[in-house]
């Protein structure tokens, strides 16, 4: 009896309680698109954000981005630059107070790895650092640029962020 009373009472529960009802979960999927990268990148385009790989800072007025002692950046290769080769274009200005404080500044690229001529800057406003990249230099649909400069404002020495120079755009020009 009292086996029936409990047979009983565990099928009045399991009618009383509402089926368990399994929620099928939703997958959505999330393509990971990789961003479409270019060859000529403008530092106040936020599209090309994520070009400008290390050590510059966000963008200011719209335009141009301060940069730190070392900096670098991704660039698309132009066609045919496998063949032909291309021109490396950093367009930039080297501010008063950087000149004022430092003195004349020198510009080091290394390009996938490859040492290219380094340039000195001893006047401020705009300036063009160009170099030709010989076709043997291009492995790869993209490339790497690792920029250095041997003086630049520390931290601390104007404000708190340590200060090379404004870039406005950067570009691989098909020859």
């Amino acid at each position: 009896m009292r086996r029936l009373t409990l047979l009983a009472t565990a099928a009045l529960f399991l009618a009383a309680t509402p089926a368990c009802k399994r929620q099928t979960a939703k997958v959505e999927t999330i393509e990971n698109e990789q961003p479409q990268l270019a060859s000529a990148i403008s530092a106040g385009d936020p599209a090309h954000a994520v070009q400008f790989v290390q050590g510059f800072y966000d963008i200011e007025q719209g335009s141009w981005r301060w940069t730190r002692g070392k900096f670098s950046l991704t660039l698309q290769a132009p066609p045919g630059a496998a063949q032909k080769g291309a021109a490396l274009e950093l367009k930039f200005s080297l501010p008063e107070a950087v000149v004022k404080k430092v003195g004349p500044v020198t510009l080091s690229a290394v390009f996938d790895g490859n040492p290219l001529p380094s340039e000195k800057y001893g006047k401020d406003g705009e300036q063009v650092y160009q170099r030709d990249i010989p076709a043997g230099l291009f492995r790869g649909p993209s490339v790497n640029i690792e920029f250095s400069l041997d003086k630049f404002l520390a931290a601390g020495a104007v404000e708190e962020r340590e200060l090379g120079i404004i870039v406005q755009s950067a570009a691989l020009l098909a020859k």
